[in-house]
């Protein structure tokens, strides 16, 4: 077994379900295509990482997505939680390096994948910020799970308030380089191949 992990999370991609913020400009169908590209953007970016994979969809397992994969349903109330489960249990199964993206990153790449993976061989947490204030990138050499508890999901001051708990616990942690997601119609506008899809 590989002692690295990757972890995905993946909304289900249903009409009216994705993309909600962005929906409520350009429309469910366009906001659906556009998250449908974003996915396979992901799909793309990790398929040759010679590391383990696990997908987790947030409703119901997708089988002719990541072949050969390990798939399973998202377990939580909240996001910390389904985030704090799925790394757990990674952990518990013997892996010693973990990180977890989400698959709505237009410039999510193999190579930003294996910084975070790097960058766990001398720290016990990465984050790749996300120009929101959230994170698109989370990744452990050891399970801290105060990281995804009580925090302000979906706030721009996410991670500001997750670094400053883990700075005060002198916990090693480093930054992987800033990327935007595509949230609302102002983020579309900087990626014109998937404001082309608006149209399709």
């Amino acid at each position: 077994m590989s002692k690295k992990l990757l972890i995905v999370f993946v909304k289900n991609i249903k009409l009216g379900k994705v993309k909600t913020r962005l929906a409520k400009t350009i429309g469910n169908e366009a906001a659906f295509n556009i998250y449908k590209a974003l996915v396979e953007v992901t799909e793309e970016a990790t398929n040759n990482l010679e590391f383990d994979k696990r997908i987790y969809f947030s409703d119901a397992v997708i089988s002719e997505k990541w072949q050969d994969n390990f798939k399973a349903v998202q377990k939580g109330t909240d996001l910390g939680e389904r985030m704090k489960n799925a790394i757990e249990d990674g952990f518990n199964d013997g892996y010693s390096h973990i990180a977890l993206i989400g698959s709505d990153l237009p410039n999510i790449s193999e190579k930003i994948i294996q910084d975070g993976f790097n960058e766990l061989i001398k720290n016990e947490i990465v984050f790749g910020p996300a120009e929101d204030g959230g994170y698109y990138l989370v990744g452990m050499s050891k399970f801290h799970n105060f990281i995804f508890e009580n925090k302000p999901w979906s706030e721009s001051n996410l991670l500001d308030i997750t670094l400053k708990e883990i700075h005060q616990k002198n916990i090693d942690v480093s930054l992987l380089e800033t990327l935007n997601d595509i949230d609302t119609f102002e983020d579309l506008q900087a990626y014109p191949k998937f404001l082309n899809l608006i149209s399709e």
